[in-house]
C-alpha cells in the first residue's frame, strides 16, 4: 500500500486500499494502524480535510475496528 505524506502535528502518512476497504495511518509517534471497513469517500475526505487530526478523532478513531500494524 503506497503511504501519502500528510502535513499534521499528529499524523505522518496515510494509505488505502479500495478493494480492502482498508485504511492505514501512520502517527508522528511512530506507531501504524490499520482501520478496516472504511468507506473511499472517508478516506479522501480525510486526505482533503484542514486538520487531519481533527478529522481523525471525529470521523474516525471510534468509528471503525482497527488494528496495531507496528
Amino acid at each position: 500500500m503506497q503511504m501519502i505524506p500528510v502535513t499534521s502535528s499528529d499524523i505522518r502518512s496515510v494509505g488505502y486500499d479500495e478493494s480492502a476497504r482498508l485504511l492505514r495511518i501512520e502517527f508522528n509517534s511512530g506507531g501504524v494502524y490499520a482501520y478496516f471497513d472504511v468507506p473511499s469517500h472517508l478516506f479522501s475526505s480525510f486526505v482533503e480535510a484542514a486538520s487531519k487530526g481533527q478529522f481523525f478523532h471525529s470521523h474516525i478513531k471510534f468509528n471503525y475496528r482497527y488494528q496495531k500494524v507496528s
